[in-house]
């Protein structure tokens, strides 16, 4: 039995990585395919700023599995008004493995494509019965990045620092009045990590559910910190969080316990405790500025187009 992997090795060094690949050729059998282009469906372009992460090929590949090929494309993924319940007076969709199959491959276009994860994750949860209308919504979705194809990830060189903007929508869903929680981390001025999700609980006003997504925030920007730190990358300073919330910037900022945010004390003393240890720092940032609001909730288009 022969097994097979592909890995990549980067580094600032290329004398440091053409020393990596010496090593693992003197254990193993190995090709080395050059300067990276092409990786598990990503393509890399290398540009004279940074790289490009993109994924063309992946999306001709969903476009004609659904014969979105050639359709007229939208400038967003969904109309502002659209509101997608479980129930409703539309027939079952008679195809639920094509429904399934292509919102799974939408969740891995999400990788380099950040401005689809909101839309994405509101069509996962029709999984297990999808309705026409929910496969019309699936197509519409498609027509946006028929426009778009060639958009991605670009990452470049600049300020070391770790900052994250952090958003909710309040009661969002329909069905259970949960709300979403949206955040998206940079490093060095890059997104490496984002989330589009909908909290576990019944959040009782904007500010609580505001505040339950900063503390998801907190938690994975200080998991960054520490994976940033192990690698010996230069050291992170005060984590910044930039929310659009002036209850919640107030909240993490005041260590007056609040009666009305009792039944979450645990995420208000979790952001406080780093607040007072000088680890993290919870700014307030104007909602036109606020770039997780496309994970919270479909936008206008002219908004779309400046946070996308």
């Amino acid at each position: 039995m022969t097994d097979v992997d592909d890995i990549v090795v980067t580094d600032s060094s290329v004398v440091d990585v053409d020393i990596v690949i010496q090593q693992l050729h003197n254990r193993f059998a190995l090709k080395d395919m050059g300067r990276l282009s092409f990786f598990l469906g990503i393509e890399v372009q290398h540009v004279a700023k940074g790289i490009v992460l993109s994924q063309k090929k992946y999306v001709l590949d969903i476009l004609h599995k659904t014969w979105i090929i050639g359709a007229t494309p939208m400038p967003t993924p969904m109309v502002v008004t659209s509101k997608l319940v479980v129930s409703n007076d539309s027939p079952p969709f008679a195809d639920g493995p094509l429904y399934r199959s292509v919102v799974g491959m939408l969740q891995y276009l999400c990788i380099t494509r950040p401005d689809l994860a909101f839309y994405v994750k509101k069509l996962s949860q029709f999984m297990n019965s999808p309705s026409d209308t929910h496969w019309k919504v699936v197509k519409r979705v498609l027509r946006y990045p028929v426009e778009t194809i060639d958009h991605g990830l670009f990452l470049t060189n600049g300020l070391f620092e770790l900052v994250c903007y952090s958003d909710a929508d309040w009661v969002a869903f329909v069905d259970d009045r949960r709300s979403t929680t949206g955040y998206v981390v940079y490093l060095r001025s890059n997104p490496i990590a984002w989330c589009s999700k909908k909290q576990a609980v019944v959040s009782r006003s904007s500010s609580e559910a505001e505040y339950r997504s900063l503390a998801n925030c907190v938690s994975e920007l200080l998991w960054i910190k520490q994976l940033v730190d192990e690698i010996g990358l230069a050291p992170c300073q005060t984590l910044v969080v930039w929310c659009d919330n002036t209850s919640t910037v107030t909240m993490a900022a005041n260590p007056t316990h609040h009666a009305r945010m009792k039944h979450v004390e645990i995420d208000h003393h979790f952001v406080r405790e780093k607040v007072l240890d000088d680890v993290l720092q919870v700014n307030f940032v104007p909602s036109t500025k606020q770039v997780a609001d496309v994970l919270t909730k479909s936008i206008s288009p002219k908004q779309f187009t400046v946070f996308r």
